[in-house]
C-alpha cells in the first residue's frame, strides 16, 4: 500500500523519499524479491497515488532490483479502504498479505510466519505488547487507566484469504485496517509475535530513527555558482569581507557578494532545498542591500534544521582585478562565523587570465562545491 499522501510528515509523500538509497516502498518490495526467490509469494501489487499517472517508470527505475518477480501497479482510491479493495481485487493467488509501504523494515522470518498462521486459520496478523501504561481520556481530561496486559499493538502485513477479505472489505469503509474489517464480518484472526523494528514512519521523529537505522543519507554534494558584474559606485564584498581598495564593486539587488550566493546556493543543492534567490528574492524590497553573510547564516540553521551537517565548502573565486590573494584568510574567517566557527572552508583564488568577460574586469565570478551528511538523530 503507497497510495497514501503522507500529510503528516510533510515535504515529499513518505512512500517515495529516499531511505539509504531506496524509496521507502522498495524497502518492502526488496524483502518480497526474497521470498519470491524462496518460492514463497507469487506476486507483487503496488497500489499507488491516484494523481499518479506514469507507472512504468517504477519498473524503469527498479527493474534490477525486482527482477523477474511479477509486480502489478494499480492506482489508489479516495481512501484506504478503496486501496486496499483496489490491491486485493488485483492479485491473483488464495491467500494476500496487506503491508504499508510506510514500515520498511520487514523481515522474511515474520512473513513467513504470518503466512504459516494464516493458512491454517484463514487470517493472521503481527502484534506487539504494550510497554507503556495507557491512559484513556474523555473531552481533554484523562478519566482513567486501561489494563494494558489485554492489549496488543497491531503491524503490518496482515493475512488473509483474499476472497474473505474482499467480502468483509464489501460490508462498509471506515475500518482502521484490515483486520478490524475481518473480526466485524465475525471471524476469528490469527496472530504472531511482530517486531519493534517494523515501526510506520508517520512523523519526522520516525523519518528521523529509520534514517539513523540505516546508516544516515550518506553524503550529498551540491554544486553553486554565481556571477555579478563590476560597476563604479559599490563597494567589492566577497565572502563577508569588504575589499578595501577596489576600484568598483559588484551590482546586485543586495551587496552582490558572489562568494556567499554560490556556497549558499551549494549547500542548498545538496540538502534539495529550492536556491538563494527563491528563498530572498530580488523582487522582495527586504533584501535591497542586504549583507549577503548574513543570508548565508539563515541558509546554514535551514540546513541543520534538516537534519544535515556541512562537512566541507570549497570556494574558487575567478577574478581579474583586484588582486586577491591576500584577501584569502579573512574571507574564510568570515564565512567560518556563518558556519557557527567551524572551519568548513576552502577559498582558491584564480585570474581571468585576460580571458572572456572575467579576463576584460568586467565581473567576477564564483563557484562553489558543498558536502553534507545527514545528522540522524
Amino acid at each position: 500500500m503507497a497510495a497514501g499522501t503522507g500529510s503528516r510528515l510533510g515535504g515529499t509523500r513518505k512512500q517515495f523519499r529516499s531511505l539509504g538509497g531506496l524509496p521507502l516502498w522498495a524497502w518492502s518490495c526488496r524483502t518480497a524479491k526474497v521470498l519470491w526467490d524462496m518460492g514463497a509469494m507469487g506476486e507483487v501489487i503496488l497500489v499507488l497515488p491516484s494523481d499518479m499517472e506514469d507507472h512504468s517508470s517504477i519498473r524503469c527505475a527498479f527493474g534490477e532490483l525486482l527482477g523477474p518477480m511479477p509486480l502489478v501497479t494499480v492506482p489508489g482510491g479516495i481512501d484506504r479502504h478503496a486501496s486496499v479493495l483496489a490491491g486485493v481485487g488485483a492479485a491473483s493467488g488464495d491467500m494476500v498479505m496487506v503491508h504499508d509501504a510506510a514500515r520498511p523494515f520487514l523481515s522474511e522470518d515474520l512473513c513467513l510466519r504470518l503466512m504459516e498462521v494464516a493458512e491454517e486459520t484463514g487470517a493472521a496478523i503481527p502484534v506487539v505488547r504494550c510497554n507503556d501504561s495507557v491512559r484513556y481520556v474523555k473531552d481533554g481530561v484523562i478519566k482513567g487507566t486501561l489494563d494494558r496486559s489485554s492489549l496488543l499493538l497491531t503491524q503490518t502485513p496482515q493475512a488473509f484469504d483474499r476472497e474473505r477479505l474482499i467480502s468483509a472489505l464489501l460490508r462498509g469503509g471506515g475500518f482502521k485496517d484490515e483486520a478490524e474489517a475481518w473480526l466485524d464480518a465475525g471471524w476469528d484472526i490469527g496472530w504472531v509475535e511482530g517486531d519493534r523494528k517494523l515501526f510506520k514512519v508517520t512523523e519526522d521523529w520516525d523519518w528521523k530513527v529509520a534514517v539513523a537505522m540505516t546508516g544516515g543519507l550518506g553524503f550529498r554534494c551540491g554544486h553553486g555558482y554565481d556571477v555579478h558584474p563590476l560597476v563604479p559606485g559599490r563597494p567589492l564584498v566577497l565572502g563577508g569581507v569588504t575589499i578595501e581598495g577596489a576600484p568598483m564593486g559588484l551590482l546586485g539587488h543586495s551587496d552582490g557578494d558572489v562568494v556567499c550566493h554560490a556556497i549558499a546556493d551549494a549547500i542548498l543543492g545538496a540538502a534539495g532545498e529550492p536556491d538563494i534567490g527563491t528563498l530572498f528574492p530580488a523582487s522582495d524590497e527586504a533584501y535591497r542591500g542586504a549583507y549577503s553573510l548574513d543570508l548565508l547564516r539563515q541558509v546554514y540553521a535551514r540546513v541543520v534544521e534538516l537534519g544535515f551537517t556541512v562537512e566541507w565548502v570549497d570556494v574558487t573565486i575567478m577574478a581579474q582585478v583586484p588582486r586577491l590573494s591576500s584577501w584569502i584568510s579573512p574571507i574564510k574567517s568570515e564565512i567560518s562565523s556563518a558556519f557557527g566557527g567551524l572551519n568548513l572552508i576552502n577559498v582558491k583564488v584564480k585570474s581571468g587570465e585576460h580571458v572572456g568577460s572575467v579576463g576584460r574586469g568586467e565581473c567576477v565570478i564564483c563557484h562553489s562545491v558543498a558536502t553534507l551528511r545527514c545528522s540522524g538523530l
